[in-house]
């Protein structure tokens, strides 16, 4: 009897999969190349390769996260885990998306690249490759990012490197494992639990905008934001959560917004820690009229998971309301204990 997971690896395009070309790297390997390079690896699992889409990763965008969603979703059955080959510039915007996307899914989903193309001789691609298929046999549900012996969360995954083999971080949250000498190492502290069956939302709302205050902005910017019919804003304000009020006052035209049902939500400029709105009186300003704290989600969980919440419903109300529901792990509502 063959003990052996069966793993489908979806390829996409990225780094992983680029050739050199008159205008730059650019995705031009199929997923039958791919295989071609996994002697060693693919006798240890069962490997379906099918290629979906073939994108540098800035190119992948609303619809595209709902193309990758789909074929995840019509395959979760038939597999042990799925592998998805991905460009890391947008990468954790899909894994952070595609964890709302897709709830309770019973198998492991890993999403993986490189920072240098297959066919380089120096690539990272291959010990990539390793830690994703090696996730996606551990049978831990759940949408994950594995790069660089780690494997991160796919909702706390952000990148911080533009070359560095290390290029993401997972923040404020533990790694779901690591690899080292010792193997392949679980923190089964950092996995959350399946709840019920998977669920699967995949509407989203294109018309989200993300703004990172700096100090002088002018407050007409959101004037121009309602009249190109955005329907929710994302604001990375100062530290904790500080918007400025004198001179130019962004608190009337947020309360303006919030008012006409378009949800505000405030996130941290900072990577680490959470923002807290309620501790200095420029965050207790913006909080009376009516933003929605993002506390310590990343920017990048923050944005998909206002594409996917006004999907779901237009509602300021319901927005706010999954604002304050933990879906994946992406925000952690409890205050600290010093607060």
């Amino acid at each position: 009897m063959d003990t052996k997971k069966s793993i489908l690896i979806l390829t996409t395009g990225g780094t992983i999969a680029s050739l050199s070309s008159n205008e730059g790297l650019a995705p031009g390997l199929s997923g039958s190349d791919l295989g071609g390079h996994l002697a060693g690896i693919s006798e240890n699992y069962l490997i379906t390769i099918k290629d979906i889409l073939n994108l540098d990763s800035s190119n992948i965008q609303p619809e595209e996260w709902m193309y990758i969603a789909k074929n995840i979703y019509d395959n979760n059955n038939s597999y042990d885990g799925i592998v998805v080959t991905h460009g890391t510039d947008t990468m954790a915007y899909t894994t952070s998306v595609l964890s709302f996307m897709l709830k309770n899914l019973p198998i492991p989903v890993v999403f993986t690249g490189s920072q240098l193309p297959l066919t380089h001789p120096l690539t990272d691609a291959m010990d990539n490759l390793r830690y994703a298929l090696a996730m996606a046999a551990t049978g831990i549900p759940g949408i994950y990012l594995a790069f660089h012996r780690k494997v991160i969360l796919g909702c706390r995954a952000v990148k911080v490197r533009t070359t560095g083999f290390d290029a993401f971080e997972s923040v404020n949250y533990p790694l779901v494992a690591t690899i080292d000498a010792n193997g392949f190492n679980i923190n089964t502290n950092a996995i959350q639990p399946i709840t019920g069956k998977v669920v699967y939302k995949e509407n989203l709302c294109n018309d989200v905008f993300l703004i990172k205050l700096t100090p002088g902005l002018n407050p007409e910017i959101f004037d121009m934001l309602v009249e190109m019919n955005y329907k929710g804003i994302v604001i990375e304000a100062f530290g904790s959560g500080g918007l400025h009020f004198v001179n130019r006052n962004l608190m009337e035209k947020l309360k303006k917004l919030v008012d006409a049902g378009i949800p505000i939500v405030i996130s941290s400029q900072c990577l680490y820690e959470r923002s807290d709105l309620s501790i200095y009186q420029a965050g207790q300003l913006a909080l009376k009229q009516g933003v929605i704290p993002a506390y310590d989600m990343t920017t990048e969980a923050a944005v998909t998971k206002l594409i996917w919440a006004l999907g779901q419903s237009k509602d300021e109300e319901e927005v706010r309301k999954m604002f304050q529901t933990n879906y994946a792990g992406e925000i952690n509502l409890n205050k600290p204990a010093h607060a």
